[in-house]
């Protein structure tokens, strides 16, 4: 029998050597990306957007149009890019203190205007590239390099849950949390970033997938002791499914006529 590859790079990721450092789920989630858009054969008019923070060299992983923005405005980047050609399939690839924090009001405001781009969100509890410093996703107690004795929830609030809040908008949208720990939760995360582009590409709605990660260095974990605490800590609170689809959106608005 004939022995025939099985398993290969996709077309839409470069060889370069990534930063990222050991256990870093930023490399499994580009893989599934790059996997979703040559399934969709939507290479040659996709544009992403880098974020400031660890995946800030992002364009350098792709075989497509990439983008740089400044901190937090890669919506607002997005925005202009797919209203000036509506055409491109066009998403945003940030972290939980780009998106979370710096770029909080540019993520509602897009997702309440209904901006037809896809946004994936990296959670991973801490901001990675800066030193590890408390994030406005960072968990009740942890232990982070500005918050030494935990995150005193009394002091600075509770974790920003970004799918919730944005589900709460009255604008259509697909609004998904998955996560990469597990091969079965890999696939179930590939399932969403495919289903967030075909939202796109039929014009339907804006698409926002956040995915729990983990930080191993930040965390001052091993990766096999990271993905066990995240699913132990992180996932109880960052419950994974679907909060928002646009056919839920419809349905809704049938049954209050």
């Amino acid at each position: 029998m004939a022995k025939g590859k099985t398993f290969a790079k996709p077309e839409a990721l470069s060889d370069a050597v990534t930063h990222y450092c050991p256990g870093c789920t930023h490399g499994v989630i580009h893989r599934l990306i790059a996997e979703v858009i040559d399934e969709l054969g939507i290479r040659g008019k996709t544009v992403g957007i880098a974020p400031v923070g660890c995946a800030v060299l992002a364009y350098n992983y792709f075989t497509f149009d990439f983008q740089e923005a400044a901190h937090g405005r890669a919506p607002a980047m997005a925005t202009g890019i797919k209203r000036v050609r509506p055409d491109l399939v066009v998403f945003t690839y940030q972290g939980d203190g780009d998106l979370a924090s710096i770029g909080m009001g540019e993520i509602i405001h897009a997702a309440n205007r209904g901006e037809k781009f896809t946004t994936i969100f990296v959670n991973n509890a801490v901001y990675g590239m800066t030193g590890g410093q408390m994030a406005p996703t960072t968990m009740p107690n942890q232990r982070t390099t500005t918050s030494p004795f935990g995150r005193d929830v009394n002091d600075v609030g509770m974790p920003i849950r970004m799918a919730e809040l944005l589900s709460s908008l009255a604008t259509p949208a697909y609004v998904t949390r998955q996560t990469v720990l597990k091969p079965k939760t890999i696939n179930k995360a590939k399932k969403a970033i495919k289903r967030a582009f075909e939202y796109q590409l039929a014009g339907r709605c804006f698409s926002f997938v956040e995915v729990v990660s983990t930080c191993p260095t930040n965390w001052g974990m091993t990766p096999v002791e990271a993905i066990q605490w995240a699913e132990q800590t992180m996932l109880p609170y960052y419950p994974l499914g679907d909060f928002k689809t646009p056919e839920a959106d419809g349905q809704a608005a049938k049954d209050s006529v």
